[in-house]
């Protein structure tokens, strides 16, 4: 499921939903992918209520917690505020930017981890971004590992469950 709170020049729901799910099958991650483009105040209480950092951020992945939701592979949230300006300063489309979040957040969700893998998660980001037709990716801009997507680790199933609610339902 994609939810566009706030809509995005030449990306309809329809389209990010066919393209994570191209991304997803390229990676073999089984389970809906749900994703939230909204703006980055919330990106920002998302990070601070599970990260603990309070400032906002491009995108955030949310895998679920074990047993929770049965075909889940989890949730993304994307900042269309932070993609637009991306996209302004590296000269491409928003839409190219969101789907360069998404796929990275797909790859977290797929469970790479820039932070702890040695450049793994960087190279299967790079040769997916060229398959699929995207621009620069965030690991290969951003010119360091430990940079970019932060991925969410739940610490209980009961945070997991309320983070996957609070993404979903809004």
């Amino acid at each position: 499921m994609v939810i566009l709170r706030k809509p995005v020049v030449g990306l309809s729901d329809t389209a990010l939903a066919k393209f994570v799910a191209r991304a997803s099958r390229a990676l073999k991650l089984t389970g809906v992918v749900n994703v939230l483009v909204t703006g980055s105040s919330e990106l920002r209480s998302l990070n601070r209520r599970f990260r603990g950092k309070d400032q906002p951020t491009d995108v955030l992945s949310f895998p679920p917690g074990p047993g929770l939701v049965k075909g889940l592979a989890g949730d993304i949230a994307i900042s269309a505020d932070i993609a637009r300006q991306n996209a302004r300063r590296l000269g491409h489309a928003a839409a190219q930017e969101i789907k360069i979040l998404a796929l990275h957040g797909v790859l977290h969700l797929a469970g790479y981890d820039h932070e702890r893998d040695q450049g793994a998660m960087a190279g299967k980001e790079a040769n997916l971004r060229r398959s699929l037709g995207l621009p620069l990716g965030l690991i290969e801009r951003n010119g360091k590992m430990g940079r970019g997507t932060k991925r969410v680790r739940r610490k209980a199933a009961g945070g997991g469950a309320r983070a996957t609610r609070a993404i979903r339902s809004r």
